[in-house]
């Protein structure tokens, strides 16, 4: 069901993850062209920080942004590989994916670390794409809503309010275990867990919640995006492995147009 009333553009953002050299850049100015004239939809490419630079120079002059796929909590010092949040946003970005899956699973990453890097993103002028997602097991024992909106609340800072605002924040649901298996939840699942998402965010930031956008990702693909995007309560996609071809992409972008 599409969400009635709802003024919200949606958000399409593009996790190049660990892929793209410098000849991934042609995939950018074909979307840039593509994205042209398009309403109520904001389109985003999360490339690797390799070509972040570069590419948020191609997309100047169009309606594409640039965001990065994790910061540190800290502005600067000695942390050999780290990037912060204030380099992002030198190098172009105004998004920072936080808290993603697989950097919770293989880099052991925390709801306190994210909450830390959330406020470190906001400090510097990011608007955080904040994710969270259960697996199998926990989905299995029937506690995926308690799960994701207690994880949810402890990966915003307790100043969160005070300090940056709700526009600052988008959150990003994603079951873990449809990432990257070709296994997509049904459109009612995705519905209860919106749903929760949204009644977490009323609770904690009362009517303001309404404008902050909760995504879905997770095996996002042109031929399921329709369906998706159209579920109440999803206001966009975090995207993988299909927002690393313009033409793909696109056809997930327009579907949510459709959608609009």
């Amino acid at each position: 069901m599409i969400l009635e009333n709802s003024t919200k553009s949606q958000l399409l953002a593009g996790n190049w993850k660990m892929n793209g050299m410098r000849k991934a850049l042609a995939e950018i100015r074909a979307l840039g062209r593509g994205v042209a004239g398009l309403k109520r939809v904001e389109v985003l490419i999360c490339p690797p920080a390799t070509l972040l630079a570069e590419a948020a120079k191609l997309a100047e002059g169009t309606s594409l942004a640039m965001g990065g796929q994790d910061c540190h909590v800290e502005k600067s010092g000695a942390f050999t590989g780290e990037i912060s949040a204030e380099m992002l946003r030198d190098a172009g970005a105004r998004y920072v994916i936080l808290g993603h899956s697989e950097r919770r699973q293989y880099r052991g990453e925390t709801d306190a670390l994210v909450a830390k890097k959330v406020g470190a993103a906001c400090t510097a002028g990011l608007k955080a794409i904040v994710c969270v997602g259960e697996t199998e097991a926990v989905r299995d024992a029937g506690q995926a809503e308690q799960i994701v909106a207690g994880q949810l609340a402890a990966s915003l800072p307790d100043e969160f309010e005070a300090n940056m605002g709700p526009e600052e924040l988008a959150v990003a649901y994603e079951p873990v275990w449809a990432i990257g298996t070709g296994r997509t939840p049904t459109s009612a699942q995705i519905a209860q867990m919106h749903c929760a998402l949204r009644a977490a965010l009323s609770a904690r930031f009362g009517a303001v919640s309404a404008g902050i956008r909760i995504l879905y990702g997770g095996s996002v693909k042109p031929d399921n995006a329709a369906e998706i995007l159209a579920v109440e309560n999803v206001d966009g996609a975090l995207v993988g492995g299909a927002s690393l071809k313009a033409a793909d992409f696109l056809a997930i972008i327009h579907a949510s147009v459709q959608n609009a």
